[in-house]
Formats: C-alpha cells, sequence, structure tokens
C-alpha cells in the first residue's frame, strides 16, 4: 500500500530514517569488527598454527552474508526493511552465541554453524545503505548511502580495541577460553542493534515508498534478478566493482592478521585492522558526494587505482610490519570507492521499479565471491607466500581498473557521436 506524503513530510522521515540507522550501523559494525578479528586464530588453535585453512573462517561468515543477504532482500521486497533487517540482527546474535560455544569448546563443526548465522550481521548492515537510499532523492543518494556506510567507522574501528578487554573479562571473571569472550560480547550489542530496528525502524522506509512486491506477484529468482543488471553496461560495470572490490579486500584482509602473527607482530595486527577499517568506512561521506558530483564511474575507477596501489605496497611489505599499516589503510579506502561506486552505480542502472530486486541478488554475488577469496586466501597464502597473495590481489584490482577506464571512454566517445 502506498502513502501519500507531502515532500517536506518525506525529507523529515529520510533524516528519521537515517538516524536510526546510523545508530544501528555503528552496533552492529562494532559487534562483526571485534569478532571476525579473531575468527582466525580460532580455527588456528583447533587445527594448528600452520594450518592453510586459517581463511575458512572468513569465508564461512561472508558465505553466511551471501546466501542470507538474498533471503533478507527477499522478505524485504514483501514485508519491508524493518522486518528484514531485525531477522537478520536476531540470527546473528543467535550465530556470534553459537560460535563462542565452538570457541570455548575447541569445536570446529559448532564454530562455523556459528559464524554462517552470525553472517546475517554483515547481510543486514550491507542492506542497510539500500534502506537509506529508499526515501532519498536520485541525485543524493550515494550520499544518503555513504552516510550509513560511514557510521560503521565508529563501531569497526573500536571494535577489534575491545578485543583484548573482552578476552580478559572472559578468562578473569567466568574462566573461558581466551577467544571466547569476544563473541558474547558481540552477541550483546548485536541483541541492541535488533532492538534498535525494532523499536525505533518506523515507519518502514521502503513501504512509505511504495517498494513493497504484491503476495500475488512471483519473486524473481536470482539469475532473474542478475539478468536485469548484466543487462546493460553500467550494471555488468558496477557488479564487477563490487565483487572484486570485495575479493581483493578480503582476500589480503583475511591474511594479514595470520601473517603479522608468523612474523611475530600478532599484537599490532589488532591496530592495522583498526586503521583498514577506517579506510574502509572514514572516508564515506567525501566518497558519497565524489559519486554524486562526478559521477559513479570515475569513483569505480578511483577506487580501483587505490586497490592495486594498496596490493603492491603489501606484495612488497615483507616482514616489515610497519609497511602493513598504510597498505591496509589504503586497501580500506579503495573498497570504499569500489563498494558505493558499485552500488550507486548498480541503482542508476535499472529502473526504479527493479531496484529491491537486484539488491539482494549483487550483495549475494558480493558476498559469496568474497567468502570464496576469504577460503582460498589461506592456501594461497600457504603455498605461494603472502607476497604472491597480494599480487593476485593486484591483478584482480588491476582488471577492475581496466574496465572502468575503458567505459569512461567508451561513454565519452558514444557522448561525443551523439552531440
Amino acid at each position: 500500500m502506498n502513502h501519500v506524503i507531502t515532500a517536506s513530510e518525506k525529507a523529515e522521515l529520510q533524516r528519521k530514517t537515517l538516524r536510526i540507522l546510523v545508530s544501528g550501523q555503528i552496533i552492529g559494525a562494532a559487534a562483526l569488527a571485534s569478532a571476525v578479528t579473531v575468527g582466525a586464530y580460532v580455527v588456528q588453535e583447533i587445527l594448528g598454527q600452520k594450518t592453510p585453512w586459517g581463511g575458512i573462517a572468513t569465508a564461512t561468515v561472508t558465505t553466511g552474508t551471501a546466501v542470507m543477504a538474498q533471503v533478507l532482500s527477499r522478505l524485504m521486497m514483501r514485508r519491508g526493511r524493518r522486518p528484514g533487517l531485525q531477522l537478520g540482527y536476531a540470527l546473528a546474535t543467535v550465530g556470534a552465541l553459537i560460535a563462542a560455544v565452538g570457541a570455548q569448546h575447541s569445536q570446529l563443526a559448532i564454530f562455523l554453524i556459528g559464524l554462517f548465522l552470525f553472517g546475517n550481521g554483515q547481510a543486514s548492515n550491507l542492506l542497510a545503505r539500500y534502506a537509506a537510499t529508499d526515501l532519498a532523492e536520485p541525485e543524493h543518494r550515494a550520499s544518503s548511502m555513504s552516510r550509513i556506510v560511514f557510521a560503521s567507522t565508529f563501531g569497526a574501528v573500536f571494535g577489534p580495541l575491545l578485543i583484548s578487554p573482552a578476552e580478559i573479562a572472559g578468562e578473569n571473571w567466568f574462566g573461558w577460553h581466551k577467544y571466547t569472550g569476544p563473541w558474547v560480547f558481540s552477541a550483546t550489542i548485536l541483541l541492541i542493534a535488533f532492538l534498535n530496528t525494532s523499536l525505533r525502524l518506523r515507519p518502514d522506509p521502503l513501504v512509505i515508498a511504495g517498494g513493497l512486491t504484491d503476495s500475488e506477484v512471483k519473486l524473481p529468482s536470482v539469475r532473474e534478478a542478475l539478468q536485469v543488471v548484466v543487462d546493460t553496461p553500467k550494471g555488468r560495470l558496477a557488479l564487477t566493482a563490487m565483487v572484486i572490490s570485495q575479493v581483493t579486500m578480503v582476500a589480503v584482509m583475511t591474511m594479514t592478521p595470520v601473517h603479522m602473527k608468523l612474523h611475530g607482530h600478532e599484537t599490532l595486527s589488532q591496530y592495522v585492522v583498526s586503521l583498514h577499517i577506517a579506510g574502509m568506512f572514514a572516508f564515506s561521506p567525501f566518497v558519497g558526494k565524489f559519486a554524486d558530483q562526478r559521477g559513479t564511474t570515475r569513483t569505480v575507477l578511483v577506487g580501483s587505482v587505490l586497490l592495486v596501489v594498496s596490493t603492491i605496497m603489501a606484495s612488497l611489505s615483507g616482514e616489515a610490519a610497519i609497511a602493513l599499516f598504510p597498505s591496509l589503510w589504503l586497501l580500506g579506502i579503495g573498497w570504499n570507492f569500489g563498494l558505493i561506486g558499485g552500488s550507486s552505480m548498480l541503482l542508476e542502472s535499472v529502473p526504479d521499479s527493479k531496484r529491491v530486486t537486484v539488491q539482494g541478488s549483487a550483495d549475494l554475488m558480493m558476498s559469496f565471491f568474497g567468502g570464496m577469496a576469504g577460503l582460498s586466501s589461506g592456501f594461497i597464502r600457504r603455498a605461494v607466500g603472502y607476497h604472491m597473495l597480494s599480487v593476485a590481489a593486484t591483478i584482480a584490482g588491476g582488471v577492475l581498473l581496466v574496465s572502468a577506464y575503458y567505459s569512461i571512454q567508451k561513454w565519452k566517445l558514444t557522448e561525443s557521436i551523439a552531440s
């Protein structure tokens, strides 16, 4: 049912929606960053320090994110943003508690089940950026989306810094295993994110925008939704940008703490991760304005350049931990340009009536390939080293750079011929 509201009422509701989504994003990002940082360490505790399966923790979370992004998106199409975000945060809370049990008792299967459900939190945080655009004017969609991504900065930067206090509290107060505390901490604050969405996200922005799909209408399959995306040149570039940015970032980021631990720099790894996450989110307002003013294609091009530069630095870092600080920081900024540029381009490339249809499917592809990158990163590092893993990421970033540059030149030529 469509609700007719005035322009001023719509603007006020948009501001309220953004405030609520920002609160949830800060909380959710803190939970995700604090727990995922120690995921590889739990796997190493169970399988041994030299196991090539260290990336399975990140891979399982991102696979859960991929699968549930589609499920939650389809629920949103029928019932609105709030029910989808509620379910995502609730399942993530349960997942964090299950992961805590797995970490406590060194049970890998239980730990991975928890991580899969925990991925719902990331799915909710990702889909929240689209919720920010439901009531936004087309020329302000990238800026609105960037505000939600920017909000993750505060939670995501400080989340990893709370790992040590959570570990100490768990060990000293409850007698838990070292890595159990961060997961219980994450479950607690994810519950707060659930309550924030449940109690405050009213009215539902997608309902007000008239974006619900009638219950009698058959929802498109993933293949059909992706076909809508790839039917246009902009849609193809948007999906490529989202996938490559995620793959490049996840592969290098996942193995950086492992690489640092093997060279005696475990105590510094949480600070590198925090700086990396700051790069991922802190520049979002600038990136959003850049995308609105200079275009989403140029935004993707800048992101690809940063991804290439950062991964080259990582490949040359050797055992020097200090070199990983600027490298991982730039990697995060490049991911930010790729995500916001690609996501905004995705909205441009499809009719408004099909925006919600493609959002979950695009996030599924982005998270699925990111999960595969996380899983394979441990084997690649074990086989050929961290530096060659970074070289592979450089090549992926280079593919995106060439694609974005070629698209800009092609569209310039088309415009000049048309004029």
